[in-house]
This record gives C-alpha cells, structure tokens and sequence, in this order.
C-alpha cells in the first residue's frame, strides 16, 4: 500500500522526460534492444519493421507506459497492467494520441497476482513477461515469480532489471540518486527490498525458470545515459526462460492459479 500511494504522488508526471522518471525514459536505449534482441533470438523476425509482430507481452508495473510504447511499436501485442488506477490512466491518454499503438497497446489497472487469478484466464498466455524497475519495491518476490510462470507461455520469456543488494547500491542509488543528486524522489526505494543476481536466479530456477544472462547496467548522472558493464553491482538485467513442463496428471489441480499463489502463501507462513 506504501508503494501504491507513493506511486500514486507521481501519476501526472511519467512522460515528463527532465522529470522524476527522467532516468527511466534513458533506460530505455539499454531495456527495449535487450527484449528485442532475446525475443528475436527465441522467435525470428516476424515481419520487417514490426519485428516483435505476433508477440504477445506482459509489461507489469507499467506506469504511464514508458517501455510499454516502444514495445508495442516494434509490433508486439502488449498489456501494461499497474495497481496505481491514475498512471494506467496517464498511460491511455498518452497512447491514445499515436495511432499506430491502438492496435498494439492496452492497459488494464490491475495487479500480476489479480491478472493469474482471474479464473485462468490470463494463465499461459503470454509470450514475454516484461517487469522493469518493479522488484525492488514488491514485498513478496515468490508469488511474483511464480505467477509470471503462471501466465507465460511454456518456453516464454521473462525480462526483469533491478537493483543489486550491495554497499555501493546503497550509496548510489540511495543516497546519491536520491538524497543528494535528487535524480528520483527521496523514499523511492528501501534498500531491504533490493536482490542480488544470485538470490534472484536462485528463486527463479526454483520455480520453473531457467536464467538465460544477466547483465551489468550503469547510469551516468552527468550525461544522463545508461551503458552496459560487466559489473551487475549496482544495476542489472536479467532474462529468463520458463521451463516445458511435464503434465503430471496425478497432480491436475496444480495448475490451477489461484491453489499456485495460495501455496506459495502457506510455505512463506509456515517458514
């Protein structure tokens, strides 16, 4: 809820470019050619200019639909879904006035866990689950993690950038960009909510992943441009692929949503 009112402060102000997302809109030169390029790799080129054409793609934790437009240009079919109801509605508005992304791009005010439970009806059917700059503020990872492996199809994609758990996150992504530089606003993120690659990797291969790269990100707050480097310190990318499964048919009602999410809860109380 903390997160959700925070957020909901900031609604007006996502495609403000010199604003408080001034650094999420310059991400997008490293996160759109690193889902492109991993989609491309898994599936082909689908048509010329629209090479993510026939795709379908989750984007959770939207916004006003940053990354979710530029992926919706390149062709895919894209679903942003955000619990802040004021940013979904940002989102429309912004889309609404570029006519090649009404076809492509829909938003809905509604969270992961809500979207996997609805009946099934969003089980299996995505190609790509996209969450950038999301996990460092959710409070349960492993009910994330598995309800993206809820509505991703079998081999399907899951693309996640975060903030690495370390001393130097600490006083760079804390303290420099926020307390003293002022490139996001103070109390954006709490440091106990930041994972590492390997806790991260962990708990993905641990429910149905397997983790295909991870990648160092750096943020250059003089020239505000973002650069790929070997060190996952700080900012990194991760893609994962969701593993085919056998059907097990003495277990049937494990597919069900709703008993995955609830399982999760009851490992989490009893641990």
């Amino acid at each position: 809820p903390n997160e959700v009112k925070r957020f909901q402060l900031l609604a007006t102000k996502w495609w403000n470019e010199q604003g408080d997302f001034a650094a999420l809109h310059s991400m997008n030169d490293l996160r759109v050619p690193f889902i492109r390029d991993n989609l491309l790799n898994a599936h082909g080129g689908r048509q010329p200019g629209k090479p993510l054409a026939g795709l379908r793609i989750l984007d959770v934790g939207c916004g006003g639909g940053l990354l979710t437009e530029p992926l919706g240009r390149l062709g895919a079919d894209v679903l942003g879904i955000d619990p802040v109801a004021d940013s979904i509605g940002t989102a429309e508005v912004h889309a609404w006035h570029d006519p090649d992304l009404r076809g492509n791009v829909r938003y809905r005010a509604i969270t992961l866990e809500e979207l996997s439970e609805k009946g099934g009806k969003g089980a299996g059917q995505f190609d790509a689950v996209v969450a950038s700059e999301v996990v460092e503020h959710l409070a349960d990872l492993e009910t994330f993690t598995l309800c993206c492996n809820q509505v991703l199809k079998p081999g399907g994609s899951l693309f996640i950038t975060t903030i690495n758990k370390t001393q130097l996150s600490y006083a760079l992504a804390i303290v420099a960009a926020e307390e003293v530089l002022r490139i996001v606003p103070s109390g954006t993120h709490d440091w106990d909510k930041f994972v590492s690659p390997v806790e991260l990797e962990r708990l993905l291969e641990s429910n149905g992943f397997h983790v295909e790269s991870i990648r160092g990100m750096l943020y250059n707050p003089l020239s505000g441009a973002w650069s790929w480097t070997e060190s996952t310190s700080i900012n990194y990318a991760l893609h994962a692929v969701k593993l085919e499964e056998e059907p097990n048919p003495d277990e049937d009602d494990t597919e069900d949503p709703t008993v995955i999410v609830a399982q999760a809860k009851a490992r989490r109380w009893y641990n």
